[in-house]
């Protein structure tokens, strides 16, 4: 299996790819550092599976799996994080995660997850199961959703950008869209979330684990 893996820590990257490069049935074949650039090498390199975290600068994973689920559903999206919250956890899902395991954990579940997508099945930590079963049971209610879900993907990448400290200029420019354009998303962002300033959109944005940035 040809691997990619997507993690803003560098001894994160490092001390998983030591670990997967020992395994015979593995191949990695990059490593990069935020959202974008693991967007940009699935495209390059078509790997078969990508192991990524999900607070990454630039664009984080949930956008990330969502444009690379979409450029192509083959490639088997394998999300490892600390982030165990139910909103991110069910945002992973939705854009298109085919298993959601925990940094907590140890290296016998990334084993067990890629094997589980190599044959076309998904993997969750135990704990992640729990959480999806709770939800399935209450899909009936809005009851323990998160403010993350009512966001578009659109306002979800305002808001990680806005977070880490771009101006409505400078975001319009990275997403090729024009000033009004984004600063209508911000503004939206902001009435969905109800909060009334950047730095509450920061804050929220941390807590959401769309970015690490303070």
């Amino acid at each position: 299996m040809r691997l990619l893996i997507a993690d803003d820590h560098t001894i994160m990257r490092q001390g998983l790819r030591t670990q997967l490069e020992r395994l015979e049935s593995a191949e990695v074949v990059g490593e990069v550092a935020n959202g974008e650039e693991a967007v940009a090498m699935a495209r390059e390199l078509c790997p078969d599976a990508i192991v990524m975290d999900i607070t990454m600068p630039r664009l984080n994973g949930i956008e990330a799996i969502r444009q690379i689920h979409q450029y192509d559903p083959n490639i088997k999206l394998i999300v490892l994080s600390m982030h165990a919250e139910h909103g991110i956890v069910i945002e992973a899902l939705r854009a298109g995660c085919h298993a959601y395991i925990l940094k907590t954990g140890d290296f016998q579940e990334v084993l067990a997850a890629l094997d589980a997508v190599a044959r076309g099945e998904r993997y969750l930590s135990a704990e992640i199961t729990s959480m999806v079963v709770e939800d399935f049971l209450g899909s009936g209610s809005n009851q323990g959703k998160s403010g993350l879900q009512a966001l578009s993907p659109r306002e979800q990448q305002v808001l990680q950008l806005t977070a880490e400290g771009f101006s409505v200029k400078e975001i319009a420019r990275k997403l090729h869209l024009s000033s009004k354009t984004i600063d209508s998303a911000r503004r939206k962002t902001m009435e969905k979330l109800d909060q009334h300033s950047i730095a509450g959109l920061t804050k929220f944005a941390i807590r959401e684990g769309l970015t690490s940035q303070f």
